[in-house]
């Protein structure tokens, strides 16, 4: 088997620097928005078209190709979502005094549309990997999908860190949906599954008898896991996650909470 660093830290390095990416342009004047998107779309169009073609090639290529397509995809819904052109129905703040099911159903109407847009994406993916020999486009999206989705759970239910530095302006309205607290029930299972599956998917990396391309693309995922793991514990430590994309910041002007600011405050 080659060496297992080079799948793990090429899903370190892509995840940071396209999580980046994503942050910095988020932050430039709503004017760019258009352009991010525009420059977003002519790479995943082609990402979409790659997912079939890697699907065929049952090599290590293939599954780095496989995994950078995924995220290339998910990167659009990601940016369509920050930048305000998909989100939901509901554009306004939780009204006050919502509680329990009422404010969930709230909270679903303010992000439905992009939540669709990602199952939407997600099933796509599948279809254009379908029965071939390379599943790793499938399993990326797959295991982004479900850390994103214990994330948003978590941070309705209540975190200490909420990340609301990363909305721009115009989405500010969502911090209403979060709740911040030390804890939340849900957080002891989800992050302990999480870390379970990473750990199981990361050991069939590792096995002998696994073949080149499927062991690139299991240490591929299993990284990616494992950096959902780090995300979830980011939530409740005394210190954000911030400050590994101080970098990303930057585009942000001086007045707006968050960037430079969060990471100054160490939330």
């Amino acid at each position: 088997m080659a060496s297992p660093v080079w799948p793990i830290l090429y899903a370190l390095l892509f995840w940071w620097f396209s999580t980046g990416v994503i942050l910095y342009l988020d932050g430039l004047p709503q004017r760019s928005y258009r352009w991010s998107m525009l420059g977003a779309s002519l790479l995943a169009l082609p990402a979409l078209a790659g997912v079939a073609v890697t699907a065929e090639l049952a090599t290590p290529a293939g599954a780095y190709l496989a995994f950078t397509c995924a995220l290339l995809v998910w990167a659009w819904v990601e940016m369509s979502f920050l930048m305000g052109f998909i989100t939901g129905p509901r554009r306004t703040a939780c009204p006050p005094g919502a509680r329990g099911w009422r404010r969930f159903v709230y909270a679903w109407q303010a992000i439905a549309h992009h939540e669709l847009a990602l199952v939407a994406s997600l099933a796509a993916v599948i279809a254009l990997s379908w029965g071939a020999p390379n599943q790793v486009a499938a399993w990326t999206f797959t295991a982004l999908w479900v850390m994103r989705l214990s994330t948003k759970f978590n941070v309705f239910l209540g975190v200490r860190n909420l990340n609301e530095g990363w909305l721009p302006e115009q989405l500010r309205y969502l911090q209403s949906y979060f709740s911040r607290s030390s804890m939340n029930p849900l957080f002891p299972f989800s992050v302990t599954a999480a870390t379970v599956l990473s750990f199981l998917v990361l050991r069939a990396g590792f096995a002998a008898e696994v073949p080149a391309h499927a062991s690139a693309g299991l240490l591929l995922v299993g990284s990616l896991l494992l950096l959902g793991v780090l995300e979830h514990w980011f939530l409740i430590l005394p210190v954000s996650i911030d400050r590994l994309f101080g970098w990303a910041f930057r585009s942000r002007s001086p007045g707006v909470d968050g960037g430079a600011a969060s990471v100054e405050r160490g939330r």
